[in-house]
């Protein structure tokens, strides 16, 4: 008996070990390998899809890999080759207009200049793409301080419930103001925006942070792209058209934008121009 005591005082250490890890034997996991034993049974079964792929299988995916290679960068340069051209068009139409338009800009000068003897141009800040915001110049069509009148004219904004404000008869602007507005020859300063790369040629035309304040979800759209000169909504009515329809243009214009869509809106705006239609 002692001898039996003895033999089991001496295997008894040795025996514990195993009863902690009875749960192996049972097919239960320690909470603590859980993560360890899914990352093995991961590795395994990655192994078993493509461990022992054959060679004509490995060759199928080199093959798959490399069209999809393709696409990627062929898209690449497809994008970034419009994004190349389209910045080319507008620095040199830029700098050609500001050439051209150079003695239009002493005489449209020395007229406003001698109206009121006011400042030549009027700048604001502009909302860029992505709420980025920069100085925005045109010609000074109002009177000095219209800013401050503008408050006692909302309630004749020809725009009801909107965002923007337009009046036809806005009594801010001067003799010279009318002229060069409706011709949009307020606007010939913007070149410079344009060929700093604030703005481009063609683009949704760039809100007040005041508007932008008010935006939803859906009109912060128009904001995705560069701004631009002229867009849809410039070349169909301009100060005619109600905001609503505006960002459902640009958002238009940003959807189907190209190279050649561009070309077409710049020759559309020549006519618009002329006829200044919706400009006041």
């Amino acid at each position: 008996m002692q001898d039996n005591d003895a033999t089991a005082s001496k295997t008894q250490p040795a025996a514990a070990p195993r009863a902690a890890n009875t749960g192996d034997r049972t097919g239960q996991r320690p909470a603590d390998d859980h993560a360890l034993y899914e990352r093995i049974e991961m590795r395994d079964a990655l192994y078993k899809r493509f461990g022992t792929m054959t060679g004509g299988d490995s060759l199928l995916r080199s093959f798959r890999r490399a069209r999809y290679l393709r696409k990627k960068y062929a898209w690449i340069t497809l994008v970034g080759g419009a994004k190349l051209l389209k910045r080319s068009l507008d620095m040199l139409a830029a700098l050609y207009l500001l050439a051209v338009l150079s003695p239009l800009f002493l005489i449209v000068g020395f007229l406003i200049k001698a109206t009121d003897r006011g400042p030549l141009l009027f700048w604001q800040t502009r909302v860029g793409q992505l709420g980025r915001e920069f100085p925005f110049p045109k010609f000074r069509s109002m009177v000095v301080d219209a800013e401050k009148l503008k408050e006692k004219l909302l309630e004749q904004n020809d725009h009801v419930n909107s965002l923007t404000f337009k009046m036809r008869r806005d009594p801010r602007v001067t003799w010279i103001g009318r002229i060069i507005r409706r011709l949009s020859i307020d606007e010939i300063p913007q070149l410079w925006c344009v060929l700093k790369g604030d703005m481009s040629l063609v683009g949704p035309r760039p809100p007040l942070p005041s508007e932008v304040v008010e935006y939803t979800l859906a009109d912060r759209r128009r904001l995705d792209v560069v701004p631009g000169l002229t867009c849809f909504w410039q070349v169909k009515g301009r100060g005619d058209i109600p905001f609503d329809q505006q960002v459902e243009l640009d958002v238009e214009y940003i959807r189907s934008r190209s190279f050649w869509v561009d070309i077409k809106i710049l020759f559309a705006t020549v006519p618009a121009v002329l006829f200044g239609k919706g400009a006041y």
